[in-house]
């Protein structure tokens, strides 16, 4: 063993290419075969069971055929190049011994066929293996005409074996958060028309939300060793609130994503820093809890760009002394994995970078190390490479004490996650650590050498441009009709005359109660809107990328209600008959508070006018009319458009149009001027026509 573990330092300083996305299931015109389940590790006891899924995407059937499973058990990886070239078929690694051969049916054209392979523990091949570790395994399926390799691993512990060396420490984090948020149309409209205190339940979790929690508290119930990161907001929703090692930044509010983008247009959607600060996050896990005296440390999560130096500083700033860095942090290629944790200097102070080690933890989320890896299209063949990859890592450095961070996605499905935990926690070379042992550990570079580590690029790019810039424009907009609302149509007026106006429209509408209890001032009402508009926008621009279109709905109905809830009754069709006369206009309020508007009036004529413009003031729940004069001075046609003016002079609402029909009459004192003017100019014309003196022409 110690010419082979010289060898692999000797050659580990070649790195291995990180996890990259790989859809599952990619379109493809040929057969594949794929990895359901497969027993990782092998222990003495276990044997080895495989399931394989063999599709036949032609459109011909394809005959029986036969699956082989062959090994070498004398094998042993020796680098990182070694064992990512066979995963992806790019190395001919012999494998003589023959563990299993099995029979598969006919599949019709575009069908599949799920092949199950069990191996005896006592199998000849199995018990042959002498040292622990992985393995390569070579996948055979072969039929008439059609011949499909896979590679994958077969990875034997330690168990049984007298080669056993000691643990490898890992800490496995699970970001406990969701994308499973809804806005209660129902407490939204309460909120809105009765200035009901709603908005505690506007924002909550949606019924997939809720037995999300339940599957995710049975997990955790199952794997205790698991470091939860949780999401305070998310503790907050749930009744009773799963136990957490750290919590995150309120909502997993994206602070990369804030840092690499202009702050300003963050702050036009209502968000203030301390809506998502160490603080804030400590006081909602205390309300979670229902305990004033509760701690836990407060440990920002990565968003969508990376932990820039001004990052950094954002988080130090916000009361973050510790990130986890998910990607652009660690190191590769120092050839060997180590603890990755660094001490970052920043203008606010020193912050601790927990940096995930990249192949595990994208493994552990769902990504292939590469495209060209096949057998890691599916979960099983990703569980398999984990297993072996782990087992490389400890015996790289079989005696030096390391401790490795994998970070877990909370959006994987829990049957998946159960399976891995189970994975490791069977996996003897691995030691579960937990977060604190961490967060203490030695670090690996601090000062300026660690400030080498710090990417330079703000990593957001297309991130920020395509999802999180729709997202701030409608929540600005948003929250800008609220500000309007507030400072320029809603109205504290006073008066005893309002008052009393509004109490006899309370009796009448049978609302009095609500009148009686409604606070007279408008603020504690607007920071109620303005406080559901944050929690929307706090989750709308979280690191969940798929938890914002729920969210956003929130602030629009808000805006969209207000902008409809005071608007002119439509008006039907007026007659004028005279050069002056009165236009009626009721204008109604659907808001629990008064508000003071201006009507405005224009018509595209210049012989049919109204007056521009006039005040109203409409009691909360209640409608107002007033009056705009017309002036005439033909007859004919013209059309009336009328629309809602703050008190800043700016449109908003729905514009109302009207036709003003003038049939002039001359039937009072300016119409009798008029015609005597006529007749005495007539005479007088008549009078010239017979006394002039005519041409003798003539």
């Amino acid at each position: 063993m110690a010419w082979a573990t010289a060898l692999m330092l000797a050659v580990a300083m070649v790195c291995i290419p990180q996890a990259v996305a790989m859809d599952d299931g990619t379109a493809t015109d040929a057969v594949t075969v794929d990895i359901d389940t497969a027993t990782a590790p092998v222990t003495a006891q276990s044997g080895y069971h495989l399931t394989l899924d063999i599709a036949n995407p032609t459109d011909h059937a394809l005959p029986a055929g036969t699956v082989t499973l062959s090994t070498n058990v004398h094998y042993t990886f020796i680098s990182r190049t070694d064992i990512q070239q066979w995963a992806q078929d790019e190395v001919g690694i012999p494998t003589p011994q023959v563990l299993a051969e099995v029979q598969t049916p006919e599949i019709a054209p575009g069908g599949t066929a799920t092949v199950a392979i069990d191996v005896n523990a006592d199998n000849a091949v199995l018990t042959s293996i002498a040292e622990w570790g992985p393995k390569p395994l070579r996948i055979d399926f072969h039929t008439d005409g059609t011949s499909v390799e896979t590679h994958t691993f077969l990875t034997r512990s330690a168990e049984g074996l007298d080669n056993a060396t000691p643990a490898l420490n890992v800490t496995v984090a699970l970001p406990l958060s969701s994308t499973q948020w809804q806005v209660d149309t129902d407490d939204l409209t309460t909120l809105l028309t009765d200035d009901a205190d709603a908005d505690s339940d506007v924002v909550s979790l949606s019924k997939t939300g809720e037995a999300q929690v339940k599957e995710q508290t049975q997990l955790l119930n199952n794997h205790p060793g698991v470091q939860v990161i949780a999401d305070p907001t998310y503790l907050d929703a749930m009744r009773m609130p799963i136990r957490s090692s750290a919590i995150m930044q309120p909502a997993g509010f994206d602070i990369t994503a804030y840092a690499a983008a202009d702050t300003s247009r963050y702050d036009r959607t209502g968000i203030r820093a301390e809506d998502w600060n160490a603080a804030t996050a400590l006081a909602q896990y205390r309300q979670a809890l229902g305990d004033d005296e509760a701690e836990l440390d407060a440990v920002a999560w990565q968003g969508s760009a990376s932990w820039t130096q001004q990052a950094l500083t954002t988080a130090k700033r916000q009361g973050y002394d510790t990130v986890v860095a998910t990607s652009d942090f660690s190191d590769m290629s120092l050839g060997i994995v180590r603890t990755d944790t660094t001490v970052v200097p920043t203008d606010a102070g020193d912050v601790t970078v927990l940096a995930a080690q990249p192949v595990l933890s994208g493994l552990a989320q769902g990504q292939a190390t590469s495209q060209a890896a096949t057998a890691e299209r599916t979960a099983g063949g990703r569980l398999a490479r984990f297993v072996a990859q782990s087992a490389f890592y400890q015996m790289e450095q079989p005696y030096t004490e390391r401790n490795l961070l994998i970070c877990l996605d909370s959006s994987t499905d829990t049957a998946t996650l159960d399976a891995l935990l189970s994975a490791i926690e069977q996996s003897p070379w691995l030691q579960m650590a937990d977060l604190h042992t961490l967060m203490s550990a030695t670090p690996s570079a601090t000062g300026q050498d660690a400030l080498l580590a710090v990417p330079d690029g703000d990593g957001a790019g297309q991130a920020v441009s395509e999802r999180f810039t729709p997202a701030l424009d409608a929540l600005s907009n948003a929250n800008d009709v609220v500000i309007r609302f507030r400072d320029s149509v809603l109205t504290d007026a006073q008066e005893e005359s309002m008052k009393a106006s509004e109490d006899t429209q309370a009796l009448a509408r049978q609302d009095a109660d609500s009148v009686t209890h409604r606070s007279e001032d408008t603020t504690a009402w607007v920071n109620q809107l303005l406080a559901v508009n944050r929690r929307c926008a706090l989750h709308a621009l979280s690191y969940n990328a798929t938890a914002d279109s729920a969210t956003l709905a929130g602030p629009q109905t808000i805006a969209e209600t207000l902008s409809n809830a005071v608007r002119i009754t439509p008006i039907e069709s007026l007659n004028v008959v005279s050069e002056t006369a009165n236009m009626p206009v009721t204008v109604s309020n659907a808001l629990p508070y008064p508000v003071r508007v201006q009507v405005s009036a224009t018509t595209d004529s210049m012989t049919i006018v109204t007056s521009r413009l006039v005040d109203v003031v409409v009691p909360p729940t209640s409608e107002e009319q007033t009056t705009l004069a017309i002036r005439v001075s033909t007859s004919g046609t013209a059309n009336a458009q009328l629309t809602l003016l703050d008190r800043e002079g700016n449109a908003f609402g729905a514009a109302q149009s009207t036709t003003i029909t003038s049939a002039l009459q001359i039937s009072d004192m300016s119409g009798f001027i008029i015609i005597v003017c006529a007749v005495l100019l007539g005479i007088a014309g008549l009078w010239r026509q017979f006394h002039r003196v005519k041409d003798p022409d003539e």
